[in-house]
């Protein structure tokens, strides 16, 4: 989340795919499900920054279906409007599906007013009779999108048509299933949403102790290390380049 001064940007909210991690994911950063859990932990660690985290929770329940928390009526009796943001997608392709939308649908049910429609959301399609377009939405498509079980179905089948294969291919998806007690993938990421809600705030990051750097020489060109020794160039000061130079000159006298 980016707002823009007369100085240059400030960055007022950061979450990126490898803080799941911390809610138990290992492998899988980049596909539909841990965009839209990127996009809702952003949302709800905003919220709770901001101090409106509890007026408003989001849509709870992850059925796909399309949320707008500004269309709630609800939202004109309360004190403070809610976060307003605007999608900026930069180069990245707007096509249907695209992961950039399982991030705005996770940040709209995380409680952020963006706005949006439904036309580029997984399981949107459009219908052309002559001049005339009908786009239509399934909600259930989007939502099982959501939670991995295209992820699912494929590790199904392939785990019936070649075992060997399924082993190799989704070697870290079984060790990560295994880690957090789950059978399948929607149950990982039903896991995962939850705590997201739960613990939003990014941990505080270690302090981190520098230890000072020993060297072998007095000319601080030796430095040495507990993997070992390596060598750095320092630049030569007045009286060494001097020197240096008087010894080349006495070398090319004593050829002569």
């Amino acid at each position: 989340i980016v707002f823009s001064t007369l100085e240059g940007d400030r960055v007022l909210c950061h979450a990126d795919s490898l803080e799941l991690r911390r809610f138990g994911l290992s492998t899988g950063f980049i596909n539909y499900a841990s965009s839209y859990a990127t996009g809702l932990l952003v949302a709800r660690r905003l919220l709770k920054q901001i101090g409106m985290d509890q007026i408003y929770k989001g849509q709870t329940e992850i059925d796909g279906k399309d949320y707008d928390v500004a269309g709630l009526a609800e939202t004109y009796s309360n004190d403070k409007k809610p976060f307003k943001a605007i999608l900026d997608i930069g180069l990245t392709r707007s096509t249907v599906g695209n992961r950039v939308y399982a991030v705005l649908k996770g940040a709209c049910d995380g409680g952020i007013h963006v706005p949006h429609n439904t036309r580029n959301f997984y399981g949107a399609t459009c219908d052309k009779e002559d001049t005339k377009r009908t786009f239509r939405y399934n909600a259930d498509a989007h939502r099982d999108r959501i939670f991995g079980c295209h992820v699912d179905e494929y590790m199904e089948y392939l785990e019936k048509e070649d075992p060997e294969k399924y082993k190799a291919h989704f070697s870290q998806w079984i060790k990560c299933l295994e880690a957090n007690g789950v059978e399948d993938v929607e149950a990982l990421y039903t896991k995962i949403f939850e705590a997201i809600r739960k613990d939003p705030a990014r941990p505080a990051s270690k302090k981190r102790t520098r230890k000072p750097q020993t060297y072998e020489d007095a000319e601080r060109t030796i430095i040495v290390t507990a993997k070992g020794k390596y060598k750095r160039d320092r630049k030569l000061t007045l009286e060494k380049r001097k020197e240096r130079i008087q010894l080349k000159i006495n070398a090319f006298m004593d050829q002569e």
